[in-house]
């Protein structure tokens, strides 16, 4: 537990590819700190130790259920994601299908708390489940769970690859430098834990294998997933050739691109209001030392509404962080497609989604 929190700490200044791929970096710079892969370390180790080595899956889920919203709300702005920013508000919260990296930055107490590997296995599966319930993000949160089980009872490197490609089908044959030079900024668990493992197969000891994590850039920290978000590239293409000619059949491609993102469960990031509720929640002015906050109702999040100069209101959507940031400061929350734009046949006076609008 103490390598992830260091981790987290070192790496968190190089997140979003703010780092130039080397090993040659200060340690712990004036930007490092804690983010949510450590308040959530905490909550699940937490909820592992009170729940005991004998406890059924169950109830494994709800102390791990009940840690995480605790945590979470004693460190509301550690960095979480949008969906599971909103889990962390509700009282009956579900897991919502997600395969990013959270389930697997958050596991490492599991590796060290169990006699057997099936024992491990099992509770890292139970963890995850209580939010990334997908199947990579279940597999994500195993296999970094495993791979900890397997170092501390004396595996070589080599026994340890060979567990992991065979379990988990992991891609375990490329070196750093050949990830390196192409590796980019992903959440996904597939796309971020094989690359973890593999710095740590090469690495020649704890700092090193550090370095060497940080060195191959992208989410450096393992920030919670919006994994939904990929291939939006096509829906942004699309979009830029109807402005440069608006004609019907290029109007016609970007429905078409809608309606195929559907298909794959494509996602929008949601410009949203917070309730007041939530703000009562998450704003530290409200909170003394000590304070246990419950939830008494599900709070939520309101879609933010612009205008537009004839006076009509839309909802704004972006299709990447990017987008985002191209405008004005909002909160967001990534949402399914889907949801979002039946969202406008369920309000009054909403004339539509404006995707991108600060583009």
């Amino acid at each position: 537990m103490y390598g992830a929190i260091l981790g987290d700490i070192i790496g968190s200044p190089y997140e979003f590819d703010r780092g130039n791929k080397t090993k040659e970096f200060e340690l712990f710079g004036k930007e490092a700190e804690f983010t949510d892969d450590s308040v959530m370390t905490i909550a699940v180790a937490e909820a592992l130790l009170n729940a005991g080595k004998d406890a059924p899956v169950d109830r494994i889920r709800a102390l791990v259920t009940e840690s995480m919203q605790k945590w979470g709300r004693k460190y509301p702005h550690a960095g979480y994601g949008g969906r599971f920013r909103v889990w962390l508000t509700q009282k009956n919260p579900a897991p919502y299908g997600s395969y990013g990296n959270g389930s697997a930055m958050r596991v490492s107490a599991a590796g060290w708390l169990y006699d057997t590997l099936k024992q491990t296995r099992e509770a890292a599966r139970a963890t995850a489940d209580v939010t990334h319930n997908h199947p990579e993000g279940i597999k994500g949160a195993e296999s970094v769970a495993a791979v900890i089980f397997l170092a501390r009872t004396g595996n070589s490197k080599e026994q340890i690859r060979k567990y992991v490609t065979e379990e988990f089908r992991y891609n375990l044959s490329r070196t750093c430098d050949e990830i390196r030079p192409y590796y980019h900024h992903v959440e996904s668990c597939q796309e971020t834990v094989p690359e973890a493992i593999t710095a740590f197969l090469e690495g020649n000891d704890f700092e090193d294998v550090i370095r060497t994590a940080v060195s191959l850039g992208g989410d450096c920290d393992t920030e919670e997933a919006t994994a939904g978000l990929k291939d939006n590239r096509y829906l942004e293409k699309a979009i830029s050739i109807f402005y440069e000619a608006s004609t019907k059949e290029n109007l016609v491609q970007i429905l078409a691109v809608i309606s195929k993102r559907m298909e794959q469960q494509g996602q929008l990031i949601a410009a949203v209001e917070p309730s007041q509720a939530v703000f009562d929640l998450f704003d530290p002015a409200h909170l003394k030392v000590g304070d246990t906050i419950t939830a008494q109702e599900d709070l939520h999040f309101r879609l933010r509404k612009i205008q537009t100069k004839d006076g009509r209101e839309w909802l704004a959507a972006f299709t990447s962080d990017e987008e985002v940031h191209k405008g004005e400061a909002t909160s967001t929350l990534v949402i399914s497609m889907e949801d979002h734009l039946k969202e406008v046949l369920d309000m009054d006076n909403v004339a539509g989604v404006i995707i991108n609008p600060w583009g």
